[in-house]
């Protein structure tokens, strides 16, 4: 009983520190809302802008045009396919394709026609990506006063979304069918064309700009074998088959070949930054909250 009633007579004191407590927090989170957020926005600001910069650096002394890279494609284990291509911005604005055939060890060369280029559209994508986060965080400058932590954390979701979807983008290549590829508009980029059994696919895959070429054999119309036709993938395999134009394919070989892009290893590196600080801020935010939410009597 005596404890009991001791019990209700510190209520008052701790009733009055923790008012005290919660002042000095209310303090905290409005100093946060008004000043650590938009430093956060601005660190956030100069990383994705490092990053847009990125996808159009220009050249030396030519301001105004893309910078133009060459890449060595090849492989240490085969040398069936090499090859160079010419990186500007978000276009491969070249490709020049040595390829052995197998069946006859006979060496095929391609390049791409003069009045041709291919956008990679997930380098695009990537980029609107980052173009659109920077303008929700522009869109909130110094004179901005965020009233509540949700509306930060809102924020935070937005721009969250666009960077996760810019990554995703870079790191997971589009799946096609084997008739979409050799309908695709890329196959008839090439000079002398390619043949109706050689097929190309180009595509990134984190950092990598990666070249597959498949090599096809048609499949008899009386043929016992079962046929079965593969669904959407990124890489097929051989054996696969499709059917076109009432022909019948199947991939007898698949080459893959690939390189490093440096600047989008940069960008992806930019992508984790910038999430990581999102989440620090959503995490303070998250801290506050708690305490709000916590009511001990």
């Amino acid at each position: 009983m005596l404890n009991s009633q001791r019990s209700l007579s510190e209520l008052p004191k701790m009733s009055a520190a923790s008012q005290v407590e919660r002042a000095v927090l209310e303090e905290e989170f409005n100093w946060l809302l008004k000043e650590e957020v938009h430093a956060v926005l601005k660190q956030l600001q100069d990383v994705l802008k490092e990053a847009s910069r990125r996808f159009s650096m220009p050249t030396p002394g030519l301001e105004s045009q893309l910078k133009q890279e060459n890449f060595i494609l090849g492989s240490s284990t085969m040398d069936q396919v090499k090859g160079v291509l010419t990186l500007q911005g978000e276009a491969l604005t070249q490709a020049d394709i040595n390829l052995k055939v197998a069946k006859n060890n006979q060496a095929l060369h391609f390049q791409f026609r003069e009045d041709k280029q291919w956008k990679l559209q997930q380098i695009q994508d990537a980029r609107n990506h980052v173009t659109q986060a920077l303008q929700l965080l522009s869109s909130h400058d110094d004179s901005y006063h965020f009233k509540t932590g949700a509306e930060v954390n809102k924020l935070m979701d937005a721009v969250m979304l666009q960077l996760t979807r810019a990554r995703n983008r870079l790191t997971t290549p589009a799946s096609m069918t084997l008739p979409e590829l050799a309908t695709s508009g890329l196959m008839k980029m090439f000079t002398p064309p390619m043949p109706g059994d050689v097929m190309v696919n180009f595509y990134i895959n984190l950092s990598k700009l990666c070249l597959t070429v498949y090599q096809l054999h048609v499949l008899p119309p009386n043929t016992t074998k079962n046929f079965k036709p593969a669904g959407s993938s990124v890489l097929h395999n051989p054996g696969a088959m499709f059917e076109l134009n009432s022909n019948r394919f199947e991939v007898s070989h698949v080459h893959k070949v690939e390189c490093v892009v440096p600047w989008l290893n940069d960008t992806l590196v930019f992508f984790t930054i910038s999430l990581q600080l999102c989440q620090q801020l959503k995490d303070k935010i998250s801290v506050f909250s708690s305490f709000w939410n916590y009511r001990p009597f």
